[in-house]
């Protein structure tokens, strides 16, 4: 069980979630995806929960590091 890391904060807006599903969906079963962001990834969240079934929403966790640095984790289903 890996981490990969994603920090997304120099990626524009629009191109966020198809970057952040990219990266998810290269992870191998049990791997995490870590996401820095600007801001509380909940939409994302949501969205991954809705449409992904291979996230692991009940081991998903974020963290507030700063103003505007948030540290979230995207578990892949074993």
């Amino acid at each position: 069980m890996t981490e990969t890391k994603l920090d997304v904060r120099e990626i524009p807006p629009a191109k966020r979630h198809p970057k952040i599903h990219e990266a998810f969906d290269d992870l191998e079963s049990g791997d995490t995806l870590v996401i820095v962001n600007d801001h509380e990834p909940k939409p994302l969240f949501y969205e991954m929960q809705a449409e992904v079934p291979a996230f692991d929403a009940e081991n998903y966790a974020t963290e507030r590091r700063g103003p505007t640095e948030y540290v979230a984790k995207f578990p892949k289903k074993e």
